[in-house]
């Protein structure tokens, strides 16, 4: 009952908010948003606590207000999401302008492929509509199973609107097609700051240990394919933005362990750069941290 139930929110949520007019759902977004974060359940307290790491000298009131930004930063991405499959495609060509592009143009023009790796940050979706509008350039992601399995569907569905080629990360095959894709020269996209798979790299993060996904960093090994971290954000506008950092080399020693996780690591400095500059942004209300992961055991 509970799966259906979600699905069926995220359903009235694509048929109904697109339909609204902007000034109308950017305003429900906020109400939501704030209503969420005054019952301060689970997930507010969750990002209060991974927003005082990246902002370790804030003060009590620093932090809520910090997380009441970033429960509207969040919900402006979900509006946003609901909305964007009605978008025109110079809607979404203009949607978004970032820094430091010529990183990408100068990695797709190499040919060797390039892997693109960001943080929960701001709209990775509407920059991925960006991406298939502004650049014209296709490009491969992978996407978390969800349950039920018709709210998977939904996003898989939603993405592929936007011109994306959405695998599961589930299931094995994703790799091999992912190195495929890069070995003809072509993009792949990488939600990278969270590991899903208890198999990633531990790296320190604002100052602890925290474990991100090792595929980022291994694709870009045996392929050759640049790796690019982007981070996101919003400003005061309707246009989001965002910045292409410079690319992440294979270290000319060590073995393969060692060099992912010193790629790895520069990933994460990149994230934390971006983070650090706008901490309510990163729309982070998991677990994240070992210690934190920790405490959850039994």
């Amino acid at each position: 009952m509970k799966d259906r139930l979600t699905d069926a929110l995220y359903g009235l949520g694509w048929s109904t908010v697109k339909k609204l007019p902007e000034p109308v759902a950017n305003g429900l977004g906020r109400r939501i948003a704030d209503q969420v974060w005054k019952r301060r359940g689970k997930s507010v307290l969750r990002l209060e606590s991974n927003l005082a790491r990246v902002v370790p000298d804030a003060s009590p009131e620093r932090l809520a207000a910090l997380s009441r930004a970033g429960m509207r930063s969040y919900m402006r991405y979900w509006m946003e999401s609901f909305r964007l499959p009605s978008w025109s495609r110079g809607r979404m060509a203009n949607g978004f302008v970032p820094e430091d592009v010529h990183h990408l143009v100068d990695g797709l023009a190499s040919g060797r492929g390039v892997v693109i790796a960001l943080p929960h940050m701001g709209n990775y979706d509407l920059a991925g509509a960006w991406v298939t509008t502004k650049m014209d350039t296709p490009f491969t992601t992978v996407a978390e199973r969800l349950k039920p399995e018709t709210l998977y569907d939904r996003f898989v569905a939603y993405r592929e609107s936007l011109g994306m080629e959405v695998l599961p990360h589930t299931g094995g095959s994703a790799f091999g097609t992912l190195a495929r894709r890069l070995r003809a020269g072509g993009l792949v996209c990488l939600v990278a700051d969270r590991d899903l798979s208890a198999s990633g790299v531990e790296v320190k993060f604002f100052g602890e240990t925290a474990r991100m996904p090792a595929g980022p960093a291994m694709l870009a090994q045996q392929t050759g394919a640049v790796l690019l971290p982007v981070t996101l954000w919003y400003d005061d506008s309707p246009i989001m933005k965002g910045r292409v950092h410079p690319p992440i080399e294979v270290p000319e020693t060590g073995d393969r362990a060692s060099r992912t996780s010193s790629m790895t690591q520069a990933m994460a400095d990149a994230f934390a750069t971006g983070i650090a500059d706008h901490p309510e942004d990163w729309h982070m209300l998991q677990r994240l941290w070992l210690a934190d992961l920790e405490e959850r055991r039994p």
